[in-house]
């Protein structure tokens, strides 16, 4: 059993598959922390601050919908549930929010909101599994 499991989540079906899997697996003391990743995007020569900040804004509160979303689908209240955002590129802040947060296990679906999930893992799933140094459960979709 595990004490401390991650579940990023990018608010599509397949990610909230990841939660039945993730409480079977979970110690009776344990933890749930939900991610979700806002992309940051950077101005560039083309773009005014004001409409990348904006966009910015827009992505970190469709991140915490996200997480909200899936808390949301944990009926079992007495399970200790923490939704974290974060910013910056999906993979990498996965594994720094797993390092930081000293998880145990990141549950991870296949799949999100790449296409062709029945031939490939989404990118991001693929990325998380080849730089984490922690156990993965990954759940096919």
């Amino acid at each position: 059993m595990y004490k401390k499991i991650l579940l990023p989540t990018d608010g599509s079906d397949y990610a909230n598959q990841e939660i039945p899997r993730a409480l079977n697996v979970l110690a009776d003391d344990g933890e749930l922390l939900l991610v979700s990743v806002a992309t940051k995007i950077k101005p560039y020569q083309f773009q005014y601050k004001s409409q990348v900040q904006e966009l910015n804004q827009k992505a970190i509160k469709e991140a915490e919908e996200n997480v909200e979303k899936m808390k949301a689908k944990i009926e079992d209240k007495s399970i200790k549930v923490r939704t974290k955002v974060v910013s910056g590129f999906p993979a990498d802040s996965i594994k720094k929010t797993a390092e930081e947060e000293d998880v145990d296990l990141i549950v991870i679906s296949s799949s999100g909101k790449s296409g062709l999930h029945k031939l490939f893992l989404g990118s991001v799933t693929e990325k998380v599994v080849s730089i984490v140094d922690v156990d993965v459960l990954l759940i096919h979709n």
